[in-house]
């Protein structure tokens, strides 16, 4: 048994069983005598808890020495990943009104296909195909969702589609990705020391990653300014970029592009921030974790390479997922389906060769669509 393992036994152990159950991909601890864990995509509530407050510090003050972060009175938060790849985030009273809260999100084993996205149903293989050509044609893509939804997986998945022979940059707050490519390096940010010092961040490891010759560059998260850096490195010959962003829809997720690319110190004004996004971005994919726990991809959309008089993005769904009802045992039934919408790079699509014809866009027979006059979701 290693150093960590002891560690596990000895600090974690009321929550040991669910962190060795592969069946659990979250444990989440509201204070000493409140735990819950996800298990297939749904919460519940467990018998397990800690003998009190100190109990669980101690818990998370350990897993912070064993990974060379601190949390204490003066850094009451912690986000650090576990040897096992597993991330972990905490935060200390009073801070959290109910004792110390921790969340433990699980590492997954093996590398996720598309055929294992599509028998969990989370996207067609029509709809996986075609991002497989997105990918082979060098598209930028932005993976929209919220917390849980998803989003890390679908882009383990779809990174994994790139050409062997490209060299690939994954850039990421806490390493969470497994891309398996033949060319891909790894940079992770670095917090600084306890004297302030020492600190790397993600603009910091864009410029690095910027000077090592890469050909496409991975984000796991745009959570800041490096915002601009990405839509900047799309534009300058990066293509094929991709990265993850919090965002409920396909819209907004451009409009937090935006907002972060201009909380740093740049100067550029609003309309020529919306330039670049619509230069760089050409493909942004919803994906939501559904009522019965399911994740789904709801949109492929395209975004065009212009805005609205009034500011605004113009998107145009290409697949959309319809939910048609609930299964008696509260089963979400749908379909992610084409919406007859053919995007405007068919003619690379044809010129390459690429083996999805326009007919693949066809949508169903029973699919009445109704086009909005500015669809924008």
């Amino acid at each position: 048994m290693g150093v960590f393992e002891e560690s596990v036994s000895t600090f974690l152990g009321v929550i040991k069983e669910y962190l060795d159950d592969d069946s659990v991909s979250e444990v989440l601890v509201n204070g000493p005598h409140e735990i819950f864990i996800e298990r297939a995509g749904l919460l519940q509530k467990v018998n397990a808890r800690f003998k009190d407050e100190q109990a669980l510090q101690a818990a998370v003050r350990n897993i912070a020495q064993f990974v060379g972060r601190r949390i204490d009175e003066e850094n009451p938060a912690l986000d650090a990943r576990l040897p096992d790849g597993s991330r972990v985030a905490a935060l200390f009273p009073p801070c959290s009104r109910k004792g110390t809260t921790l969340a433990i999100r699980k590492f997954q084993k093996g590398v996720p296909t598309f055929v294992d996205l599509i028998q969990k149903g989370t996207i067609s293989k029509e709809a996986s195909r075609f991002l497989d050509v997105a990918v082979h044609l060098g598209k930028n893509i932005m993976i929209s969702g919220g917390t849980g939804s998803g989003k890390t997986t679908l882009l383990n998945v779809i990174g994994s589609r790139i050409p062997n022979q490209q060299r690939l940059m994954i850039l990421e707050d806490a390493t969470e990705l497994k891309i398996h490519t033949d060319h891909v390096v790894y940079f992770e940010t670095k917090l600084s020391d306890s004297l302030g010092k020492g600190e790397v961040g993600m603009r910091d490891l864009m410029r690095t990653a910027l000077r090592l010759r890469p050909d496409r560059i991975i984000l796991g998260e745009v959570r800041g300014s490096e915002a601009l850096d990405l839509i900047t490195a799309m534009n300058t010959g990066h293509n094929g970029s991709m990265g993850t962003i919090h965002a409920n829809t396909p819209y907004d997720a451009l409009i937090r592009v935006e907002t972060l690319a201009m909380t740093g110190d740049t100067q550029v004004p609003v309309a020529a921030i919306r330039r670049q996004i619509v230069s760089a971005i050409h493909m942004v994919l919803q994906i939501k974790r559904m009522t019965d726990g399911t994740r789904k991809v709801t949109h492929i959309a395209e975004v065009l390479s212009d805005i609205e008089d009034s500011g605004k993005y113009i998107l145009k769904n290409i697949f959309k997922f319809i939910q048609r009802g609930k299964s008696p045992d509260g089963k979400v039934i749908g379909e992610l389906i084409a919406t007859g919408y053919i995007p405007s790079f068919m003619g690379e699509i044809e010129m390459n060769q690429l083996p999805y014809p326009k007919e693949k866009f066809t949508p169903p027979s029973w699919y009445v669509q109704v086009i909005p006059k500015k669809e924008a979701a």
